[in-house]
């Protein structure tokens, strides 16, 4: 049998964006712009939730574990994307593309955390003598832990599956950073596996979720709508708006993008919808909750002040 040479791969080039060079430069400065005021608010909503004592409620500490993650997984690809742009550098090691890779999939912490919040909102809303109990401090906690291993661990089991293929051949990849779709079409290996694991695993930490967001809300809406008090129901429904809206914007953009029928899968639709949950989503979500919540602003314009 005729042995095949087998290159191996050390290090992959990212191609960027889809776009020509003299726009990804203009698209750089945008780039740089939303990284700081992505960085900017997200830090601010953390340090005024935790300087303001009023908002050491279940709603506000899960909001600033929102806040630190999108911090996180932005600052793993756009760095680097404006590295590659400025400098015209496009390579980069297997371990840092592994690391992308390990540190982008805690956007799946994303969607844990706004069904988590989802739930506040129903037993703050429909219990709601029953809140202090539900959602003690303790509770919480142990919330944001359980979530946070889950999502580590599904990290780290699609990093170490990917690490286990071989990579032959070509090293160019089709994307700004290193994600599994791109990294699957290199590979020389049997990526069945792989595949088993991105739809069963990963369909359940994305899909699970909305579902308790939809049902959350429909509990919610039902019991708002039994509210007798026009009063009482603007209230009940201002509590939800902010996240609401985030849960909107985060959804919207992944099922806009990649179940459209007008939108087929290609390395251009994969761009898209990445730059919008690592780039636009992230910069959004300070906005929405610090404009549309007057207990946010307020603790804002007070610490902003100090």
């Amino acid at each position: 049998m005729e042995k095949r040479n087998v290159t191996v791969i050390r290090k992959f080039v990212l191609l960027g964006l889809p776009i020509s060079t003299e726009q990804q430069h203009i698209l750089a400065v945008l780039f740089l712009c939303m990284y700081l005021v992505t960085m900017l608010g997200n830090t601010f909503i953390i340090l005024a939730i935790g300087f303001d004592s009023r908002l050491h409620s279940p709603m506000y500490f899960f909001l600033s574990n929102l806040a630190f993650v999108d911090t996180c997984f932005t600052s793993t690809t756009v760095p680097k994307l404006l590295v590659s742009i400025l400098t015209d550098i496009q390579t980069i090691s297997f371990v840092g593309c592994f690391a992308q890779l390990f540190f982008i999939s805690f956007v799946n912490m994303d969607s844990l955390l706004l069904c988590v919040m989802a739930y506040d909102r129903y037993v703050a809303i429909c219990h709601p003598l029953h809140y202090t109990a539900k959602m003690s401090p303790r509770v919480c906690i142990w919330l944001v832990v359980v979530l946070w291993i889950v999502t580590y661990s599904h990290a780290l089991l699609q990093t170490v599956l990917m690490a286990l293929l071989n990579f032959c051949d070509s090293n160019v990849i089709h994307h700004f950073f290193c994600d599994l779709n791109p990294l699957l079409q290199l590979s020389c290996s049997d990526v069945s596996m792989n595949l088993v694991i991105i739809h069963v695993v990963g369909g359940l930490l994305a899909i699970t979720p909305l579902i308790c967001i939809l049902i959350s809300y429909v509990l919610i809406f039902s019991t708002i709508l039994k509210v007798t008090s026009s009063q009482g129901k603007q209230k009940a429904f201002s509590t939800c708006g902010c996240h609401l809206s985030v849960v909107v914007l985060f959804y919207g953009t992944a099922i806009g993008v990649y179940f459209s029928p007008s939108s087929p899968h290609t390395p251009e639709t994969d761009t898209l919808s990445a730059v919008m949950y690592t780039v636009v989503t992230p910069m959004l979500n300070p906005f929405i909750y610090s404009l549309r919540n007057r207990d946010m602003k307020t603790a804002l314009q007070k610490m902003l002040c100090k």
